[in-house]
């Protein structure tokens, strides 16, 4: 068995709010009966991508003895990310039984994705084998049918289509960046979106008009892989 926490868009900044929602995500991982295999933080982990922000969540995460798999988002800085000891920007790591390719998504100074291609040469090459594998980034390639959200998906998704169809080892891809627990298909395989800890995405049939609700909870996703076969749960703390 492989279980994996994924927590998103954290946007921690110098205040009490963020600071005090991620506390209560980690403190509520701390306190599992079974503790992870590893958390995985799919971007925007920073809100303005300075050092003391970094230093911040490194200290905030550092009291989980498990290994954490960070990749940044478009609130990231490429710099400062890798300066703060959270990179490299893209990178493979065996977790238990399965490999999560961890791949930047992102384009400085926009909040679209789109993964260059000698990023994608690399991930293509770091799925070659029958290893389980789940492929990693920040923006999702795919609409959800909310206007801002799918303003700022990942775009050039048909070349990430073909790289992951090449390789059937793949079990699922896995997102952040639109702060709703979303599930849906990419590429013959699931595509799971994590909700976000910052704040959840409104959607038209709830509020037409809303973009962001500030006052929902902080939540994260767990993955358990085990026999072959994914199971995801959501949680809110």
């Amino acid at each position: 068995m492989t279980l994996i926490a994924h927590v998103s868009d954290t946007h921690l900044d110098d205040g009490p709010r963020s600071a005090e929602r991620v506390t209560r995500v980690v403190d509520y991982l701390a306190g599992l009966h079974t503790r992870v295999d590893a958390v995985l933080l799919t971007g925007d982990l920073a809100d303005h991508g300075t050092a003391d922000e970094y230093e911040r969540l490194r200290g905030i995460f550092g009291r989980l003895d498990v290994p954490l798999l960070h990749l940044p988002g478009n609130h990231d800085r490429r710099e400062e990310f890798v300066a703060a000891g959270l990179g490299p920007r893209n990178r493979a790591e065996l977790v238990g039984d399965a490999l999560f390719a961890l791949v930047d998504s992102t384009i400085p100074g926009k909040d679209e994705g789109f993964i260059e291609d000698s990023v994608l040469a690399w991930l293509d090459a770091t799925l070659d084998g029958d290893t389980p594998a789940f492929v990693c980034f920040h923006q999702p390639p795919v609409t959800v049918g909310q206007r801002f959200a799918d303003g700022v998906r990942q775009f050039g998704e048909e070349r990430l289509e073909a790289v992951i169809r090449r390789h059937p080892n793949v079990v699922a891809v896995l997102c952040g960046h639109f702060h709703t627990p979303t599930v849906t298909t990419f590429a013959g395989v699931p595509l799971v979106i994590a909700p976000g800890v910052t704040s959840t995405l409104i959607f038209p049939w709830e509020d037409p008009d809303g973009d962001v609700d500030l006052d929902a909870p902080p939540a994260l996703a767990f993955h358990n892989y085990v026999g072959g076969r994914l199971t995801t749960t959501f949680k809110s703390i």
